[in-house]
């Protein structure tokens, strides 16, 4: 290598090449597809006409970095401008000598660098090298004559170069004045080898070993030419057709492990074995033949091998019209409901309908069921045991968080890294093509218009006429969802695009009493958690009467997660008594839970008397109904209203619309009209960090404002909800069940709500409305004779 660059510039402009390595003394012909080499040439012929020709690695990149080009190159003459095509200027450029990068010292507006020039050592002729180089030119010869071409100097002469390159050809070639002139031509024309082999040959500093690397890609080239004149020599002797066969795929196997292309055989027979146990329709099997012949053409080195491999293999793992063969008895899917989940019968009524339905029929129209109700009450749980129910197979796919409608519907088989959507990743895991398919939190699904809905693309996946023929970009055709018995599960139907709401049968799965959950507790929870830590055989129990203080004072949300949160501390204290060897009672008693879980923490404090101007209202939550209190007292001033308590718009409207309605009937009700002149009122809802908003609180708030102007106490045993208007009507809310669940579990004796709100009440079970008396009014007046005392 040499420093001394003897008469060359200090640095030169590189030009990366795709698909060629320039060598020294060769000339080849430049297309300039890219800007910047067509700059680089143009500056490169009006200075010295010298530019460093060098190999680009990824030949997918266009503007290739400095870390994507190989640090050995040629410099090169630009020789001379030929005619242009498509607009597209093409340089013929002769190799000077090889040489190394030693600096890049530019990269706008293309590379330029400081370098080594790389002399070749000196040239001895020895006896190893000339014997190399006689086996060359004869097994180049003889290449020639197997494959039916011209001797080399005719292959020179079609090479369409200028007369003064042609003439240097022929004198330095055959004569051997040139060895190195030789090994460079053959290196870069004749020799199927990939950019790299041709990179390394460059790299190579000795003459002999360039001769061996040239040998052996001519002894490759060779046998791969003899192997298809063996083969077409045993074609035409007298062979049966069984042996003809072997010998053509032999061939064919031979070329493509050489040359890299067309996909693996075993791939392909695998595919083929596949699909001849599919039973898809005659449009689904010419798509996959035509996939199938598109990937046995295709290279395994093109870039989309792995994706067309990707994509038969999806096609035919995907369960098409394969489904199970449920064989169930009615009476012992009722059995399995009843023993899996308390309470809950709305929802195994609906499933006991559909379930009578197939016993009809033999393929019914599978409804879309929607579980509507707070956390914890069981709807995933639910899904799992309708699977079991209906003999058929269970997968969940929760939609929370979701953002993209790729999840749904898949991407576009052309892009990098596509994947299909999740309902047939799904149905590919459970190979059948009729589960019971849970979509867990449907409202938490993104409706935001940012990768597209997925909200909206759940539209033809939930409506029975549509998902017949859903279309995922994957797949690029129809699959068949209608087999597929669809449960979402959501807590508020609020969140829940309008148009997908309207294709699901809405089942609502309320809150539990506390006698539910106190035997939730008992059957279900406890027994769990027995066999969670290995104390099932220890006898250990929880009373009945203990279950429910437990329910009462340490939980308070509708659903029993809570619970079983808090007996698994209970049996884990127990099991670590177990391990070491501490006696502990069997049987738990008030005090030890009291130990365990520390101080009790009852459900809101009920109001020990009858109090002026606090009202206990009651109100839904996603997390069930819950009790609050209003509250208001007078002050001194001018007649403001203030309200606090982190209330919404809607709950400061339903104060305001309650105070207008007891001004415009103050005579009616006895209140003294200076009042509003001289005096402010305070209306304040305890829990001011808990946002709190809804129509629900307005007889709440006009009882406790009737209550503090005409100073007459609110009965302790009351609780209200309704909405109310400027007229005096009370209008109907909704959450009956939630609200009323929640007056009970404190224990209240009262509750008022409107007279519309009585078939909710008709609809709740009669063993939990025990100890609760309902008045149903239709006016705000008829509201004080009832909590006013």
């Amino acid at each position: 290598m040499s420093t001394d660059h003897k008469g060359m510039p200090e640095n030169i402009p590189l030009l990366p090449l795709k698909n060629a390595v320039l060598f020294p003394k060769i000339t080849i012909s430049v297309k300039l597809e890219r800007d910047s080499s067509a700059n680089l040439m143009r500056d490169a012929s009006n200075n010295r006409k010298i530019v460093g020709v060098i190999a680009q690695k990824n030949r997918d990149e266009n503007a290739p970095m400095r870390e994507n080009i190989y640090t050995t190159g040629t410099l090169g003459f630009i020789k001379k401008l030929e005619n242009s095509t498509n607009g597209k200027e093409t340089y013929a450029i002769q190799g000077y000598k090889s040489f190394k990068i030693k600096d890049i010292i530019q990269d706008e507006p293309y590379i330029r660098c400081t370098y080594d020039i790389i002399e070749p050592k000196s040239f001895r002729k020895t006896v190893s090298l000339e014997k190399e180089i006689a086996q060359i030119k004869e097994m180049y010869n003889t290449i020639n004559t197997t494959d039916n071409t011209d001797t080399f100097e005719h292959l020179i002469q079609r090479r369409h170069l200028d007369d003064q390159v042609e003439n240097l050809i022929q004198r330095r070639f055959w004569e051997g004045q040139n060895e190195g002139y030789l090994i460079n031509y053959i290196a870069a024309n004749s020799l199927d080898i990939s950019l790299s082999e041709k990179q390394k040959i460059l790299e190579t500093s000795t003459l002999l070993k360039k001769a061996q690397l040239i040998k052996k890609g001519l002894n490759v080239k060779y046998h791969t030419l003899q192997l298809r004149k063996d083969v077409q020599s045993q074609i035409k002797d007298d062979l049966d057709q069984q042996q003809k066969e072997f010998i053509l795929q032999q061939e064919a196997k031979a070329i493509q492990e050489k040359l890299g292309t067309g996909g693996s055989q075993r791939e392909i027979e695998e595919f083929k074995t596949k699909a001849a146990k599919k039973t898809w329709s005659e449009k689904v099997k010419d798509i996959f033949d035509r996939e199938l012949s598109r990937f046995e053409r295709m290279s395994t080195q093109s870039p989309e091998y792995s994706i067309q491999y990707n994509y038969l293999d999806f096609l035919t793992d995907l369960p098409w019209n394969k489904c199970s063969t449920p064989k169930f008895s009615l009476k012992k899917a009722i059995e399995t409901l009843d023993t899996h989940h308390f309470g809950l019968e709305d929802v195994k009524e609906r499933v006991v309908e559909f379930l009578a339905m197939l016993q009809l029929k033999e393929n019914p129209k599978n409804p879309i069921i929607c579980l509507h109700g707070p956390p914890g009450v069981g709807k995933t749980s639910l899904g799992k045991s309708i699977a079991q129910a209906m003999n058929r197979e269970y997968v969940r796919m929760s939609l929370g968080g979701m953002r993209d409608e790729a999840e749904i519907r898949g991407h576009r088989k052309t892009y990098i890294g596509a994947m299909p959507g999740r309902i047939l990743q799904s149905l590919r895991k459970v190979k059948v093509s009729n589960p019971v398919f849970v979509l867990d939190e449907i409202d938490k699904v993104s409706g935001i218009q940012g990768f597209g809905a997925p909200a909206s693309a759940l539209l033809e996946v939930l409506d029975p006429e549509q998902n017949a023929e859903f279309h995922d970009n994957y797949l690029e055709m129809s699959y068949d969802l209608s087999k597929v018995f669809f449960i979402a599960t959501a807590n508020s139907l609020s969140e829940i695009h309008p148009a997908l709401l309207d294709r699901m049968e809405i089942i609502n799965v309320s809150g539990y009493t506390v006698e539910e959950k106190t035997q939730i507790g008992k059957k279900y929870l406890l027994p769990k958690q027995l066999e969670s830590y290995g104390l099932t055989k220890k006898g250990l129990n929880i009373s009945e009467k203990e279950m429910a203080f437990i329910v009462e004072n340490y939980t308070h949300e509708s659903g029993v997660r809570n619970l079983d949160r808090r007996i698994g501390k209970i049996i884990r204290q127990t099991a670590k008594k177990e391990v070491l060897g501490t006696p502990y009672k069997k049987l738990i008693n008030k005090s030890e839970v009291e130990n365990i879980l520390g101080i009790p923490n009852p459900h809101t404090l009920k109001l020990q008397q009858d109090t002026v101007g606090v009202v206990m209202g009651l109100a839904w939550t996603p997390v069930g109904g819950v009790t609050l209190y209003v509250e208001s007292a007078l002050s001194p001033g001018k007649g403001t209203l203030e309200m606090t308590g982190n209330l919404g718009k809607v709950m400061k409207e339903s104060a305001t619309i309650a105070l207008q309605y007891i001004k415009s009937n103050a005579e009616y009700f006895g209140i003294d009209l200076s009042l509003f002149t001289k005096k402010n009122i305070h209306i304040h809802v305890p829990e001011g960090a808990t946002p709190k908003d809804g129509p629900s609180a307005g007889i709440t708030m006009f009882t406790s404002l009737l209550s503090l102007l005409t100073q007459k106490k609110v009965s302790k045993n009351v609780a209200m909800t309704g909405e109310i208007t400027l007229r005096g009507s009370v209008l109907p809310v909704g959450g009956i069940k939630e609200k009323v669940l929640a007056a009970k579990r404190l224990g209240i004796e009262s509750i008022i709500l409107c007279r519309e709100n009585k078939k909710d009440i008709d609809k709740i079970n009669e063993r939990y409305l025990k100890g609760v008396q309902f008045h149903y009014v239709d006016k705000m007046s008829q509201v004080a004779p009832l909590s006013l005392i």
